[in-house]
C-alpha cells in the first residue's frame, strides 16, 4: 500500500529542490570564473559538471517518482535498492574528482566558505520533526534526523561567516561541522534503515517509516544526502590541502 504524501511536504519539496539545484550549480560556475586555465577550458569543464549533475537529479526523480526504491510492509526488499541511489553518485563523483584533473582545479576554485553555506538547505531537515509531530514518521529517525539536520544548517551559516571574515579558529569550527555533519548523515542512514521494511527492520516495528522510501521524500537519500557528503568531502579535502601548504611555507 502506497503511503499518503501530505501537502506541506509537496510544498516544501516544491521550494527545496529548485533551492539545492540553484546552489548546486552556482557553486559549479563560481567555481570555473574562478579556476585557472583559457576560458573554453574553464566553461567546457562547468558546463559538462551541469549536465552531469542535471542528468543525476532528472534519473533521481524518474527512479522515485517510478517507486523504484520503494519498501512496504506487503514487499519488504531482499536487498536494501535504496542503498544503490545513494552510493553510486557518491562513487561517480570521487572518481571523477580522482581522474579529472579539470575537475579538481575547479572545485579547489569554489571559496571554501561557499562550499559550506552550501549546505544551508538542510535547514529542509526540520520536516522530518513536522512529519514526527503529526505521526508519519517513527521517533527513531525522525528526532535524530531533523535535529542534526536543522543543526548543520544554522551552524553552516555561521561557520561561513567565519571563514569569510578569517576569524581566528574558524578551520577548526569548519572541521568539527564537518565531523558533525558527516555523522548526522551516517546516522540518519542507519536509525531509516533500521526503521523501514527490509533485512534490518528492528526498530518502530508497529510504526515502520515508510514515507522514506516513498516519492518525493525520497530524494532525500538518493539526492539530497549524497550531495550533503560531496560537499563535506570537499570541504575536508580543501582542509587537509591548505593545512599542508600552511605546513609547507611555515618549514620554508
Amino acid at each position: 500500500m502506497m503511503p499518503q504524501i501530505p501537502e506541506y511536504v509537496l510544498l516544501l519539496e516544491s521550494i527545496l529542490r529548485p533551492l539545492v539545484m540553484t546552489i548546486a550549480l552556482g557553486l559549479i560556475w563560481l567555481g570555473a570564473v574562478r579556476m585557472p586555465g583559457s576560458a573554453k577550458s574553464r566553461y567546457t569543464t562547468a558546463g559538462v559538471l551541469s549536465v552531469v549533475f542535471i542528468g543525476w537529479e532528472v534519473v533521481a526523480q524518474y527512479l522515485g517518482a517510478a517507486n523504484t526504491y520503494l519498501a512496504t510492509i506487503e514487499t519488504p526488499p531482499a536487498v536494501p535498492t535504496i542503498l544503490f541511489g545513494l552510493l553510486i553518485p557518491l562513487a561517480v563523483a570521487a572518481i571523477g574528482l580522482w581522474q579529472s584533473e579539470s575537475i579538481a582545479r575547479l572545485v579547489s576554485a569554489i571559496p571554501l566558505h561557499w562550499l559550506v553555506a552550501a549546505q544551508v538547505y538542510r535547514l529542509g531537515g526540520g520536516i522530518f520533526l513536522m512529519l514526527l509531530a503529526d505521526g508519519r514518521l517513527p521517533w527513531q529517525f525522525a528526532l535524530p534526523a531533523g535535529i542534526g539536520d536543522v543543526a548543520t544548517g544554522l551552524v553552516a551559516i555561521v561557520v561561513s561567516i567565519m571563514l569569510a571574515k578569517g576569524t581566528p579558529g574558524a578551520r577548526r569550527a569548519t572541521f568539527a561541522w564537518c565531523l558533525f555533519g558527516i555523522a548526522d548523515l551516517i546516522v540518519a542512514i542507519t536509525m531509516g534503515a533500521m526503521t523501514s521494511p527490509g533485512q534490518v527492520h528492528v526498530l518502530a516495528l508497529d510504526a515502520p517509516n515508510l514515507l522514506m522510501t516513498a516519492y518525493p521524500l525520497v530524494m532525500v537519500p538518493t539526492f539530497a544526502v549524497p550531495l550533503a557528503l560531496m560537499l563535506h568531502g570537499l570541504v575536508l579535502l580543501r582542509l587537509r590541502r591548505e593545512t599542508a601548504s600552511t605546513g609547507r611555507l611555515v618549514a620554508a
